[in-house]
């Protein structure tokens, strides 16, 4: 998802922090007040944290980062990639 949106928004800078489950249970984490891993943060908005994310929300919120119109959300299913773009 990062590097479409990535590509996408080119203006954006993306980083993604991964490391062992076990680092972030600590408390050394906890104290740092940062979100529930996994997550995303978009500025100092946090759009998800602890479970998953559509690409969709967090192309919603990034444009609103940005300033810009949220876009369409995309075709799904059959007829959506049958009649899509």
């Amino acid at each position: 998802m990062m590097p479409r949106l990535g590509e996408k928004y080119k203006d954006i800078e993306i980083e993604v922090t991964s490391k062992p489950i076990a680092e972030y249970q600590c408390d050394e984490y906890f104290e740092l007040e940062l979100p529930v891993a996994p997550a995303v943060m978009v500025g100092d908005e946090i759009v998800v944290e602890g479970s998953d994310v559509s690409q969709d929300k967090v192309e919603s919120v990034i444009c609103r980062y940005c300033g810009l119109s949220e876009p369409e959300p995309e075709k799904k299913g059959i007829l959506g990639r049958l009649f899509g773009k």
